[in-house]
């Protein structure tokens, strides 16, 4: 059986080091490194779990995850299904701000990078309007070797610094708060959900699956995440339902409700408009709108 670790050190021996994934599905479980990571999916959908925050990724989105950051992006189910014969592609660059590249981020010279770095320790969307040139500045930098490619980084970290549309993710910093243990914990509790969102999940079941009784999960998830298990299983449902609304996938609003786990669809349209700050229908609307557009 393959041992999952929660903190995984990136390897390699250079101060900034590129990694391109081209594979079935994205690394599938809750972890983190020392590295700062900044990635760019170029192709594969999911579900973003960035500290306490979680969303939809697509292709085109570039995240920069902070030093230390538990984070997963989780394929969607039909990758995993070999008749389909899905596959998922991106890029990552990773740097240590308190290792090799330390040095670097002392400089006086770098002041405004450094600045740029330390609020990256919630992790950061870009907006879609600057997805193209940094996609570009991603690939330079792959492209580069040696001292052309830390010279390239270099200058795409000064551009992100100077944007000013950057989607902060998570709303605490986790860096030392969760141990190795703890962090596979959680990684048990978001695989168990994300996989059977559509079932009645009970208290009784999912602290089970924590090894902790009722009473303790809610203590010990709450702490973590600084939201409820309730809450968090309704992000996941709503998360799962915007995917069929923006697919088109569905009869009607009523049947995405039961199709995510929901047990009506009053539940299903107040819960949807607290998590999106939308209605289904709304949401399905202007989706559609976009696209046309």
């Amino acid at each position: 059986m393959k041992v999952v670790q929660f903190t995984i050190p990136v390897a390699g021996e250079y101060s900034v080091i590129v990694q391109e994934d081209v594979q079935h599905w994205f690394y599938e479980h809750l972890h983190r490194h020392p590295e700062t990571q900044i990635t760019w999916i170029i192709k594969g959908e999911g579900t973003l779990i960035a500290g306490n925050y979680m969303q939809r990724f697509k292709p085109g989105d570039i995240y920069v995850l902070g030093a230390n950051q538990p984070h997963v992006f989780k394929s969607d189910p039909s990758y995993f299904d070999k008749r389909k014969k899905k596959d998922v592609h991106s890029i990552s660059i990773f740097f240590n701000p308190k290792g090799f590249f330390k040095s670097i981020l002392e400089l006086p010279e770098m002041k405004t990078v450094a600045k740029f770095v330390d609020s990256t320790n919630y992790g950061i969307q870009a907006h879609y309007l600057h997805q193209d040139i940094l996609s570009e500045a991603i690939q330079d930098v792959k492209t580069k070797t040696g001292a052309g490619r830390l010279s390239a980084f270099i200058d795409m970290l000064q551009f992100m610094a100077g944007l000013k549309k950057w989607k902060t993710l998570s709303t605490e910093i986790t860096e030392h708060a969760i141990s190795d243990t703890e962090g596979l914990r959680m990684n048990d509790i978001y695989q168990y959900t994300m996989s059977n969102y559509t079932e009645n999940i009970t208290l009784k079941r999912i602290s089970d699956v924590a090894h902790l009784t009722p009473q303790a999960f809610c203590r010990y998830f709450k702490k973590h995440t600084l939201k409820t298990y309730v809450n968090f299983l309704n992000e996941v449902r709503v998360s799962e339902a915007c995917k069929k609304l923006m697919a088109r996938d569905y009869e009607s609003v009523s049947a995405v409700a039961y199709q995510t786990g929901f047990s009506n669809a009053v539940t299903f349209n107040r819960v949807f408009k607290k998590v999106t700050g939308k209605s289904p229908r709304q949401y399905g609307k202007e989706y559609a709108q976009n696209v046309e557009y």
